[in-house]
């Protein structure tokens, strides 16, 4: 059972990360199908809540959560498991790309695939935000966070990592009022 869980990390992953463009969030859709509801291996909620974390660590999303994921579901197996499989197509398809893409056309077919290809991309970011809020924006504290963070970044106002400490500093107020409030 543990080398059919390895097994499935790898190529749930290697296949995200193969079909899917724009990194680790376009490829929630993917894994959440697959390790959630067809395999049953993981609860949406527990991968979400991954999935959340691993966009606050510095490196590649696709990889911080292909550990996270597949050290959850099979220790640390599972996680060289995913880890490899989600950085495979990246290396395979980079590593061939760098070498063809001074050797074609930059108009024509080839410029309308590649916009073609980040439209698609475009796509699956929404797709992936608008699970990631469904399961991460359940009250008004973390809604009005939500958009206050999304219009300071949208505006280039402040910098990510200080609007994840910002946010980790109101999640400890909320935590300390609430827990004020109790007694």
């Amino acid at each position: 059972m543990t080398q059919h869980k390895n097994w499935l990390l790898f190529k749930v992953y290697l296949f995200a990360g193969t079909f899917t463009f724009s990194g680790g969030m376009a490829m929630l859709p993917v894994i959440e199908r697959e390790l959630c509801v067809k395999h049953q291996l993981i609860e949406r909620q527990t991968l979400y809540e991954y999935t959340t974390l691993s966009q606050t660590f510095p490196g590649v999303i696709a990889l911080t959560n292909a550990c996270f994921i597949g050290k959850k579901i099979n220790g640390t197996s599972g996680m060289l498991a995913a880890g490899f499989g989600a950085i495979l197509p990246a290396f395979v398809l980079m590593s061939a790309a760098t070498g063809l893409y001074q050797s074609l056309p930059q108009q024509g077919v080839i410029l309308s695939i590649l916009a073609a290809i980040r439209a698609a991309s475009a796509a699956f970011l929404f797709s992936a935000a608008y699970s990631l809020a469904r399961y991460n924006l359940r009250d008004v504290t973390t809604i009005l966070l939500a958009v206050g963070c999304f219009l300071l970044t949208l505006f280039n106002l402040v910098s990510a990592p200080l609007l994840i400490i910002a946010a980790g500093v109101v999640g400890i107020l909320t935590t300390l009022f609430k827990t004020g409030a109790k007694s």
